[in-house]
């Protein structure tokens, strides 16, 4: 028996027979459903919302103002419930491959029923009013935009059928009169929104190219633009200062000004950050000078200063009234190379070819597609391993060459069952291997080796970066290396980046060097 046969014939005997054979179709079986939800159990809990979700799509008989009612009352029972799991899966410090496909398949999951019940009930509530439009629209809204949130944890390519669904969503909103009508709604934080407000928080989500960023980053990202959200502007002309685009009736992402529409249509948005830079660039400022992290800024939890400067510098030059341009010219290739994964796989293969051979046996075969005097980008043809993420060290050899260079994931998109493309920023062309030492104080210590790659290219005057693995580096600690046999005492300046198994450290080297 199917879970939905079983669900009518618990409907039938709950009801004692009446006309609508759904468990959720009176409110009095609706409220004992939502109260025996259990609180204390997240994964329970999603799991047996998303059985009651799934439930209704079949549920022809459920009339829209109960399909409206059922909808919104597991989704204010599910929130907390999500909020948990996302923390889990955003925060946790090691999750096995099987628990983080657990966390992002039932979010997902859930927040994709949501939106399609949603969707459902829009278009059957023809005569809804439109307080209730704009309530729908908000959640689906909502719904729609953690749909692509989670898609980007997973670095999704954009998804141009879900842009299909926010846009229809918003034109659902304005057709009713109700795109502007403000929303509170009490389980989801945020403040009032309104449709509107919330389609022009996934336009500026898609326009902060969020993925070079990391999962957390992204989520500490989404946060600080809803709380500049009330100073973007999207409106239905071009303006001066628009930056992005968007038709609500063409399944398609926003694009770049740069690319206008051939013609004007009822459907098109312009969006501009406005005032939104100004107070992202302001509260960098504070940040970087040692000021706390507002009080009103609601990020979901505690978080150092320190672990929202790198993503308020990508906000400030990606929502900025001008976007970035590419730095340097690509060049269209296609190279076959040998990529090596982590930092003890990278330093094996600058070490010696012994060290190197074990190494080599497991490295993988990609296609580099362009490359640039910053880096290159690379197809990834078979499935890639789940090392493969923003912030990934690896070191890669085009076929044929002698040379390794080395580099750092910074974009990544995973397309279910296509090939993988990669962003790749060079670190280093011609690194060399050496044996840093912490500097002590006598002789009579003995400290171990650390393998580090050290980097003289395109670096500060009078210094040196060393690539090495996490946990090395050290403010207060000189250390020592011999180069060509002569030994050599680099003094700290700063940990320029770090990934989770190397670092990235400015030395400076003495004057006499």
């Amino acid at each position: 028996m199917s879970m939905f046969d079983k669900l009518r014939e618990l409907g039938k005997a709950s009801l004692g027979g009446a006309r609508s054979d759904h468990p959720l179709a009176t409110p009095r079986e609706l409220r004992r459903i939502v109260g025996e939800i259990p609180r204390d159990d997240a994964f329970k809990a999603v799991d047996e919302i998303l059985g009651w979700l799934e439930s209704m799509q079949g549920a022809g008989d459920l009339p829209p103002a109960r399909l409206a009612d059922a909808l919104t009352q597991l989704d204010d029972a599910a929130q907390p419930h999500l909020r948990r799991l996302a923390r889990n899966y955003l925060q946790a410090p090691r999750l096995s491959r099987a628990e983080e496909q657990r966390l992002r398949s039932l979010n997902s999951a859930c927040w994709e029923q949501l939106a399609a019940g949603y969707e459902r009930a829009l278009a059957a509530g023809e005569g809804f009013d439109a307080t209730l439009v704009a309530d729908l629209a908000v959640r689906l809204l909502i719904a729609l935009g953690q749909v692509l949130k989670w898609q980007r944890f997973h670095y999704a390519p954009p998804d141009g059928a879900l842009w299909g669904r926010l846009g229809a969503a918003l034109q659902a909103a304005e057709g009713a009169d109700a795109g502007e009508r403000v929303v509170s709604l009490t389980a989801t934080p945020g403040g009032p929104t309104s449709a509107r407000r919330e389609f022009t928080r996934r336009v500026a989500f898609e326009a902060a190219a969020l993925d070079s960023l990391l999962p957390l980053q992204i989520e500490l990202a989404e946060r600080l633009i809803a709380h500049v959200l009330p100073a973007l502007v999207l409106t239905d002309k071009a303006e001066h200062h628009s930056v992005y685009w968007v038709d609500l009736a063409v399944p398609e992402p926003p694009r770049r000004m740069a690319d206008m529409p051939e013609r004007v249509a009822p459907g098109q948005r312009f969006f501009r950050p406005a005032g939104a830079h100004a107070i992202l660039a302001a509260l960098l400022h504070d940040l970087e000078r040692g000021h706390d992290v507002p009080p009103e800024i609601n990020l979901g939890g505690q978080y150092p200063p320190q672990a929202l400067v790198p993503v308020l510098r990508h906000l400030v030059l990606y929502l900025a009234p001008v976007p970035p341009q590419r730095r340097h010219p690509r060049h269209d290739v296609r190279q076959r190379a040998t990529v090596v994964s982590g930092m003890a796989a990278v330093s094996a293969v600058f070490a010696s070819a012994e060290a190197a051979r074990p190494v080599l046996a497991q490295a993988e075969s990609w296609v580099v597609e362009n490359v640039s005097r910053g880096g290159f980008g690379a197809v990834v043809e078979a499935k890639p391993g789940e090392w493969l993420k923003v912030g990934a060290l690896l070191a890669l050899q085009p076929d044929g060459g002698t040379n390794w260079l080395v580099g750092v994931v910074r974009r990544c998109q995973r397309p279910a069952g296509g090939a993988a493309r990669v962003g790749i920023e060079t670190l280093a062309r011609r690194p060399h291997m050496v044996d840093m030492r912490v500097l002590t104080s006598s002789s009579y210590v003995a400290v171990d080796g650390i393998p580090t790659l050290v980097v003289e290219e395109d670096c500060h005057p009078g210094e040196w970066r060393a690539l090495m693995p996490g946990g090395s580096f050290g403010l207060r600690d000189d250390m020592e290396c011999f180069v060509a046999g002569r030994r050599i005492i680099l003094h700290p300046v700063a940990l320029v980046e770090s990934g989770s198994d190397w670092e990235l450290a400015r030395y400076r080297l003495p004057d006499e060097a």
